[in-house]
């Protein structure tokens, strides 16, 4: 396993050691991934791997046509990049057919498989062993959204260009969620600017809002007590044309599984362990903590009451803008608007 800030060395090292038999790039970051996989193959065409057979797993493949083709010959006599392009994460059948094709591979073909992040659980098991030994597993890590003005930063530097820290802050607000949003307005900027240092106002009014949202982002944001970011989810959702029902249904949801923890904290139970035995992880695990500093079991409860009134709401039962309700759900969620718990209206 090596990291993907490390392939570029590794990859420059291969002009001289050559290509392991197989390199799998696994991530969740479609730029991301896609930039590792043009590097491989850039380097295997340096290295004279000119022809280049593509698989992908869809319904109906077959790992035999993988594991026929590692075993056939070239029809022109030249060195062949096999690539297996996956959109969903193998099954054992498959991961060990990958494994086995790899280690029949001979010298003049080389083994490039692009898929999604692989959990512990698969990277725990004995065919992943198998492909560790073999060649190169590259992990490649999402880009968290504090670390996402850093990374455009990095981008407009690759082009001569740099900004203050509230202008990178501004393009991330703008992206969010959409790495390849991000870098088509960086290369963007490089058009409409000279290298140097970027306009603050004019690099506003250029970059525009393509943030893509959902459910799960609103929650995070909640969690994490970010108002104003859960109110811009909120309204990105709504101007996608968003059904209220779904987003309740994740706020309703992020608020009971919160109440769970915290009924197990308040029994005892160390807020980590009740943490995982609720199956949250990420940027949303590192949010629980705060968001139970500001809710008690009684406050969730309530909250979990002003869902039921949006519901109401929207089946006609009740009166009222079930948009501007839900966004007081938000408000309370996010611990920012301590009325919105209080309300009697919400307890209705």
């Amino acid at each position: 396993m090596i990291r993907s800030d490390a392939l570029p060395a590794r990859l420059s090292a291969a002009a001289r050691d050559g290509l392991p038999p197989l390199v799998w790039i696994a991530g969740d970051e479609p730029l991301l991934v896609q930039e590792d996989a043009d590097r491989v193959r850039a380097a295997a065409r340096g290295l004279g791997f000119d022809e280049r057979r593509v698989f992908h797993v869809e319904r109906g493949f077959r790992p035999e046509e993988l594991d026929a083709e590692a075993g056939a010959m070239s029809l022109f006599a030249s060195r062949r990049l096999l690539e297996l392009r996956m959109s969903g994460k193998p099954g054992k059948e498959l991961a060990e057919a990958i494994a086995d094709a790899a280690q029949r591979l001979g010298d003049d073909t080389r083994l490039l498989v692009v898929g999604p992040r692989l959990d512990r659980k698969a990277t725990e098991t004995a065919w992943f062993a198998r492909i560790d030994r073999l060649g190169w597993y590259v992990p490649v890590p999402v880009v968290e959204r504090g670390a996402l003005p850093g990374w455009i930063g990095e981008r407009l530097a690759r082009q001569g260009q740099r900004a203050d820290a509230d202008t990178l802050r501004l393009i991330a607000e703008r992206v969010e969620g959409n790495l390849l949003a991000a870098e088509q307005e960086v290369r963007k900027l490089a058009l409409l600017f000279p290298q140097g240092a970027l306009p603050a106002a004019e690099v506003r009014a250029a970059v525009l809002d393509v943030a893509r949202w959902d459910v799960f982002d609103l929650v995070g944001a909640a969690y994490g007590g970010e108002t104003g970011r859960a109110l811009r989810c909120l309204a990105g959702l709504r101007a996608e044309g968003t059904a209220v029902p779904v987003a309740l249904w994740a706020l309703a949801d992020g608020v009971r599984t919160l109440l769970r923890i915290a009924l197990a904290v308040e029994a005892g139970r160390p807020t980590a362990v009740a943490i995982r035995e609720a199956r949250i992880w990420g940027e949303r695990e590192r949010a629980i903590p705060g968001a139970l500093r500001r809710h008690s079991p009684a406050s969730l409860r309530r909250l979990l009451r002003a869902c039921a009134r949006v519901d109401r709401m929207t089946k006609g039962l009740l009166a009222g803008d079930d948009w501007q309700a839900l966004e007081a759900v938000v408000l309370g969620l996010a611990g920012a608007h301590a009325l919105a718990l209080d309300d009697p209206a919400l307890a209705a």
